[in-house]
């Protein structure tokens, strides 16, 4: 593969001079590669393998395991600081927990661009990891359902109260417990990415934290306990 564009989402140690590296690619989805020499002084691959930077990538090998031949930079998007740094370690540690390799997901990759120019502005940061978590769980297959009740096909009254249940969807919440109360209002405004109303916000960040969680598992996100430092993302 030649000039793929992508995103180095982790790298770790391998061998005494390599990286493997972690990436999100706009053809190939996840990938993981070996960088050997990445760690000398002075090997040119070694100030690239940077998160949230765009370059091009060419590599090669038949095991799941491929090897780097070539990288470049791309360049063009802000650096990402301070909360938005955190943010965007966020989406990274989603992005390799819940894709598999070699996965195509085009549409996520450009989602996952334009959620990192969103973040380095530094304003609707809460907003734009809702969009990015929505998009990432109706590519692997579990959607939201949000536009209408999951028992009676009725569209969502958004005067009312639901109960989602995860892989299920909205129910309405009378006398219902098991699932997560929100509003038919915040389901409706997060279908639409209307995030101007404060609760609808608050509300869609409960639902989908929690529905990714059950698709997480067990092992909760490093990057989450960082994120519960600041309430309102």
């Amino acid at each position: 593969m030649t000039g793929v564009q992508c995103f180095v989402l982790h790298t770790y140690p391998f061998r005494e001079t390599s990286l493997i590296v972690e990436a999100f690619t706009s053809q190939y989805g996840r990938v993981a590669w070996v960088a050997r020499g990445a760690r000398r002084a002075r090997s040119a691959t070694r100030g690239l393998m940077l998160p949230f930077q765009p370059m091009a990538a060419g590599w090669g090998g038949k095991n799941e395991l491929r090897t780097l031949h070539k990288v470049e930079w791309i360049g063009g998007l802000p650096p990402l600081r301070a909360t938005a740094l955190l943010c965007g370690l966020y989406l990274n540690e989603l992005l390799l927990r819940l894709l598999k390799r070699e996965d195509p997901h085009e549409r996520l990759f450009e989602r996952y661009r334009q959620a990192l120019i969103d973040l380095a502005g530094e304003s609707g940061m809460s907003a734009t990891l809702r969009r990015f978590e929505r998009e990432l769980l109706r590519e692997i297959g579990y959607a939201l359902v949000l536009d209408r009740d999951a028992e009676s096909g009725e569209p969502i009254d958004p005067a009312a109260r639901y109960i989602y249940r995860v892989g299920v969807g909205a129910v309405r919440a009378d006398g219902e417990a098991d699932g997560i109360e929100l509003r038919g209002q915040t389901l409706l405004d997060l279908a639409q990415d209307r995030f101007s109303d404060p609760l609808s916000l608050h509300e869609s960040k409960t639902l989908t934290r929690r529905v990714l969680a059950h698709y997480l598992g067990e092992q909760p996100l490093r990057t989450r306990d960082l994120l519960r430092s600041f309430h309102n993302i």
